[in-house]
């Protein structure tokens, strides 16, 4: 009963990927160091990484709103499930309507399916492309000072576990958010607060934020990223939705609460 988490060292992937090893669950690693390798441009990878695969936890990069991403997603599900995957559970972005096909070609593999539909990562500011921002004072986003219930992927990562290993959650589409909606400025604020720096936000055009993003994205991928964020940062995703709540039976950690542990472990020191 082997689970096979694609991305299993990224920010979702690697906190899915120890929940199932603590329940004492067989895991498998699909990225490009893994044992066997798993590389989505790398169709010789797809079989070995399925074999004797029974669910799969299954993330895209760099988006799934992306042209190619819904091809990629259903041959490799349908490999999948011809190799005897039963289960599968799509991390997705809620206000993506990009992400749609995607999604789709998830629900039309044969496998039972369950798919979650997430706000921005709280973690965004202490692990991935916002850290540098946090780290020289200005966080720059092509979008006004819109509320987003920012997640933690920690909740993300349980609510996934929860979908992996139970029946239960079979067929549904999630809609995932923190507690709490806050403006971007008042998130760097409360990083400020719990990190003893000073940071701010500052709304910047789509352009002006798609020539920063050539840095951690690449010049190809930067034009769409930056069209992207200007899309599901306009305010759509504001609304705290109940769904995480119904799946673990609490509400998800506040940012304020994510943060500070943040900051704690040095992330920002």
């Amino acid at each position: 009963m082997t689970t096979l988490v694609i991305g299993g060292t990224g920010k979702t992937g690697r906190r899915v990927a120890q929940k199932l090893a603590d329940r004492g669950a067989a895991v498998r690693i699909g990225s490009r160091a893994g044992s066997p390798p798993f590389d989505w441009e790398d169709l010789t990878t797809w079989e070995p990484a399925v074999r004797d695969v029974t669910a799969v936890y299954l993330t895209y990069q760099p988006d799934l709103a992306f042209p190619g991403a819904a091809e990629q997603i259903g041959a490799f599900a349908k490999l999948a499930v011809a190799a005897g995957t039963r289960r599968i559970v799509l991390l997705s972005g809620r206000g993506e309507e990009e992400t749609w096909p995607s999604e789709e070609s998830v629900r039309t593999s044969g496998a039972d399916w369950t798919i979650l539909r997430c706000n921005w990562f709280a973690q965004n500011f202490s692990e991935s492309f916002l850290h540098p921002g946090v780290m020289e004072g200005v966080v720059a986003l092509p979008s006004p000072d819109v509320p987003e219930p920012f997640i933690d992927v920690a909740d993300i990562a349980e609510v996934a576990v929860a979908a992996l290993t139970s029946d239960d959650h079979s067929g549904r589409l999630y809609e995932l958010s923190g507690p709490r909606a806050i403006t971007f400025a008042e998130a760097t604020a409360e990083i400020s607060a719990a990190s003893g720096r000073e940071v701010r936000y500052q709304p910047v055009s789509v352009d002006e934020y798609a020539a920063a993003a050539v840095e951690f994205v690449g010049p190809e991928a930067a034009p769409s990223v930056a069209a992207l964020f200007a899309k599901v940062l306009d305010g759509r995703n504001s609304a705290v939705t109940p769904d995480l709540e119904r799946v673990l039976g609490r509400p998800g950690r506040d940012f304020r609460d994510v943060v500070r542990e943040a900051a704690a472990a040095g992330a920002w020191s």
